[in-house]
């Protein structure tokens, strides 16, 4: 397999990019390094919000062990029920995720779920606990993307704009090649390449974009009820992934109507976060703001 990667209009050009490492004869992959990497510093993230808005830190990292693993489960069996025509005859890839295969939105409603649960349990604030953790999620889920790069996964199809990608066509899963990239292909040194919309980067920009709004709602504004801030995480995110996903090649389908599920997921979460912005708004006060009076005191 050739391993180069390049964004040609960018004059950027990486030789060698692997997909795993070996350290003492056992490899890792890389896509399972940049996701633990992305749970970590999203913890970090979410216990930094917590003590800034008075809140346990301690809190948020126990309930991280537990949503991330709920969470990756959850991932998995929703890219696996979607993708049911290649898993149903390969029931033994269901647990190699070593070459990807999870679904955001999967792990995202498994992360809520195990929210409300918690919530209950350690009788916190159901809203406050996802306003605070999606910070965490929405960093994680921009770090996150890059595990598609070392992949060659999550792209679109053919274009030449500033930040297209060079792909080899032998480190490409065939599944994923569509006529028109293959029509548009290029051979250098006798091995050819498909230029196409590196969709995994342009949901990772998109959501460092969702993180620093999120940030100044959070910091610098005053939010009028527990939960807005993650229904303001739903609706900017599923605004960008409804425009990105229509550019992916690798879409899960609904069945029977063809549609991406991911899109319909994405339109859905738009609608029904704004109308709980606009009627919770409407209904909400203020929340009185201790926030920086009990951070002073190392609440």
């Amino acid at each position: 397999m050739t391993t180069s990667i390049s964004f040609p209009n960018l004059g950027l050009y990486f030789s060698n990019v692997g997909k795993n490492i070996s350290i003492f004869g056992f490899e890792i992959a890389y896509y399972g390094i940049v996701l633990a990497i992305a749970m970590v510093t999203g913890i970090c993230l979410a216990m930094w919000a917590a003590k800034k808005t008075g809140q346990n830190p301690d809190s948020y990292f126990d309930f991280a062990m537990i949503a991330i693993v709920v969470s990756l489960i959850c991932a998995r069996l929703y890219y696996v029920i979607f993708s049911w025509d290649y898993y149903g005859q390969h029931p033994l890839e269901i647990l190699n995720f070593r070459e990807g295969g999870l679904a955001i939105y999967g792990g995202v409603i498994g992360g809520v779920l195990t929210c409300f649960i918690y919530s209950k349990v350690k009788k916190m604030r159901f809203g406050q606990v996802l306003d605070t953790a999606c910070l965490g999620l929405i960093w994680g889920q921009c770090l996150g993307r890059w595990g598609n790069f070392f992949n060659r996964e999550a792209f679109g199809g053919y274009t030449d704009n500033l930040l297209a990608m060079r792909l080899p066509v032998d480190a490409v899963r065939s599944g994923e090649l569509t006529s028109g990239m293959l029509e548009n292909a290029i051979e250098l040194d006798g091995i050819q390449y498909i230029q196409v919309h590196p969709t995994f980067l342009y949901e990772s920009l998109w959501n460092l974009g969702v993180l620093v709004v999120l940030l100044i709602i959070t910091l610098k504004l005053k939010k009028k009820f527990h939960g807005e801030i993650f229904l303001f995480y739903g609706l900017l995110y599923g605004l960008g992934r409804f425009w990105i996903e229509g550019l992916r090649t690798d879409q899960l389908l609904l069945p029977v109507i063809k549609l991406p599920v991911s899109q319909v997921l994405s339109a859905l979460l738009v609608v029904g976060c704004l109308i709980g912005i606009l009627v919770l708004r409407r209904r909400g006060t203020v929340l009185e703001d201790h926030t920086a009076e009990r951070y002073d005191k190392g609440e």
